[in-house]
């Protein structure tokens, strides 16, 4: 494949009707925003273009659309069910002690009365034990500072999902 061809996912998402597109972008980010930017900028000549869209409408996102998008996202720990992009993001969960289970659950409940949503990390790759040190390392960050890694997080997972979307099979 030559540069200048564009590859054959990508190709099928930028030829989707426009309704088909904005659910295949819903799936990867609950944000209504994030899915109007980039559709507004189709089509996209390489997935480098995609992803760059993606992290320029993340940049750009309110703390309301930063909210509607953590809404799309279940507790660490708690997959949707019969969801399974969120139980392959979560994997490193799947093994975890019960014990290990439990304090996350306790975790998760105090750093969402602390912020107001769920923890967000990208989690794809992640140890359960990983997962937990940052949890509690992040607990003690100041609104603001949280914001921007919650953001930063995001725009990871955000990008992880749009790879799977144009790279991924029919």
């Amino acid at each position: 494949m030559t540069s200048t061809s564009t590859p054959p996912g990508l190709a099928r998402f930028n030829a989707l009707e426009e309704r088909a597109a904005h659910a295949a972008l819903h799936e990867a980010c609950a944000s209504t925003a994030w899915v109007r930017r980039l559709l507004a900028t189709r089509p996209y000549a390489t997935p480098e273009d995609l992803y760059a869209a993606s992290d320029a409408a993340m940049a750009e996102l309110s703390t309301a659309d930063l909210q509607e998008a953590m809404a799309g996202h279940p507790p660490i720990g708690r997959p949707k069910e019969g969801d399974p992009t969120s139980a392959r993001e979560q994997r490193g969960m799947a093994g975890a002690s019960e014990r290990l289970k439990a304090e996350m659950l306790e975790l998760n409940l105090a750093y969402q009365d602390r912020f107001g949503h769920v923890f967000l990390i990208c989690a794809t790759g992640r140890s359960a034990e990983e997962m937990r040190d940052a949890l509690k390392e992040r607990i003690g960050n100041a609104p603001e500072q949280e914001r921007e890694i919650v953001r930063t997080e995001l725009g990871k997972i955000n990008r992880i999902r749009l790879a799977r979307l144009v790279e991924g099979e029919a």
